[in-house]
């Protein structure tokens, strides 16, 4: 390693190493826009706090800045920013049990589905993830194979410049889920037929009843929606 690697990977660690920061990056990894303020209410700091951290995590590539009016944004820069912290969770070791009924509640619906930037996580995400390998539309390795692009293609998907498919670790299933365009699009198409629906106003998504029958017509997939 040179150099100027080792300096760059210290320079990443330190941004990370701080709570503040570390809470913004978490709310952010569903890949939204969110305000100053409403950052700093999430991690209950003070707004010119919530600036000099946000400034920091800017300037240090994780984040993007964006200006609407008189309210600055912010969102990740991209879906490797996003994979980069769900690869840094799942190396955590087991979380305790949750301080509270609500907190527990919450961790329950963020280990039954959620989003991983633009993509499905979760038990959700690798249970899809397992039934497109099972039926060969993904290799072992997450690559799509011919058949998944032309299953694919049958959803309307059209592929673009970003990379297709990706293995993203997942940090409650400590196993793969399908990221890249192909997970964003998989994604996309069950949230537009309603298969799919947030939880809240967090990361949490569940299966409806009627997610629970399109998936099961379209991937021979069997998950009982909550």
């Amino acid at each position: 390693m040179t150099p100027v690697a080792a300096d760059e990977l210290a320079a990443l660690a330190a941004l990370l190493a701080d709570r503040t920061r570390a809470r913004f990056l978490l709310a952010l990894i569903d890949g939204r826009a969110w305000t100053s303020g409403e950052l700093a209410a999430a991690a209950n700091v003070a707004p010119s706090t919530a600036s000099e951290h946000l400034t920091r995590l800017v300037d240090g590539g994780l984040l993007v800045e964006r200006r609407q009016g008189r309210h600055r944004y912010v969102q990740l820069a991209g879906p490797d920013q996003a994979r980069l912290l769900e690869d840094l969770l799942a190396h955590l070791g087991p979380a305790g049990p949750a301080p509270t009924l609500r907190a527990s509640t919450a961790d329950r619906a963020l280990r039954r589905g959620r989003t991983c930037y633009d993509h499905l996580a979760g038990h959700l995400g690798v249970a899809i993830t397992d039934a497109m390998t099972g039926r060969g539309l993904l290799t072992d390795q997450c690559a799509v194979t011919d058949a998944g692009l032309a299953w694919l293609g049958e959803l309307g998907f059209r592929p673009t410049r970003r990379p297709l498919a990706r293995a993203c670790l997942d940090w409650t299933e400590r196993r793969t889920h399908l990221a890249g365009a192909a997970g964003a699009h998989v994604h996309a198409h069950l949230r537009e037929r309603g298969w799919v629906r947030g939880v809240g106003t967090g990361r949490a998504v569940r299966l409806t009843p009627s997610g629970e029958a399109g998936l099961r017509d379209l991937l021979g997939l069997s998950l009982r929606s909550p």
